[in-house]
């Protein structure tokens, strides 16, 4: 089991309820929703839970994308087979938008904002006036700082949070549903990875499988310890000397 599988957490209900204000705002407010924050907690989950109950649009990006490439990702997620030009293909996307009352979810939008391509996701905005949803790391603010033309069509800021002891909580009952995990030992995991929810999957992973090749239904903290077992924290272990 991965943080793949879609539970609701804190991220999540941060940005559906960011949504859903969006998609209700009176006529002439703006309807861009950045969510940010650092990689591992939680963001991409919020996306593909938020995907399925407004029915979005979804594109995750890609360092390599042109303007046409990120356009050509959108038309093919609308089922819409791509115009000739550019310009064409922005209106194609903006119409579609327009129609359905879709929004538009970006994710990895870090990889477009210091390019051109920020632009084509600014004439997109003006012409459908629809929900647009961009997800990215911790740097998606300032990089909104430096364009003006789609900074001040920001409508909610949505600042991912660390995972708390409820999230691990549901992701464990959800992933392992017949292990009982002590709080004390959720606590210890969450401070030892600051909250970044992928690297509770993992440590959930392991904590699963000791459990299982020992007998155990049940695992408190004093248990873990008593097993003589470190949390994966994402840091490479010293390399031993001969």
């Amino acid at each position: 089991m991965s943080v793949t599988k879609i539970v609701p957490l804190t991220n999540v209900g941060l940005l559906t309820s960011a949504i859903e204000r969006a998609q209700a705002r009176p006529l002439g407010l703006p309807g861009l929703i950045a969510m940010y924050g650092p990689s591992g907690l939680g963001k991409s989950v919020g996306a593909a839970w938020a995907a399925n109950r407004y029915r979005a649009y979804y594109v995750e990006c890609r360092d390599t994308w042109t303007k046409k490439a990120f356009l050509t990702a959108v038309l093919r997620e609308m089922a819409i087979t791509p115009a000739r030009n550019m310009s064409e293909m922005v209106d194609q996307v903006a119409e579609q938008l327009s129609r359905s009352g879709r929004p538009l979810i970006v994710d990895d939008v870090q990889y477009l904002l210091d390019k051109s391509v920020a632009n084509i996701i600014t004439d997109i905005y003006n012409a459908s006036q629809g929900t647009l949803v961009l997800i990215g790391e911790e740097r998606v603010p300032a990089s909104l700082a430096r364009l003006e033309r789609l900074h001040n069509r920001v409508l909610e800021w949505v600042p991912a949070q660390p995972a708390t002891l409820e999230d691990m909580q549901t992701l464990a009952r959800s992933s392992y549903p017949e292990l009982h995990l002590s709080d004390d030992l959720l606590e210890d995991l969450r401070d030892a990875v600051r909250g970044c929810l992928r690297r509770v999957a993992v440590n959930l992973y392991r904590i699963q499988g000791e459990a299982e090749a020992i007998g155990l239904q049940a695992v408190s903290l004093a248990q873990w310890k008593q097993l003589g077992r470190a949390w994966f924290t994402g840091e490479a272990p010293a390399r031993k000397r001969a």
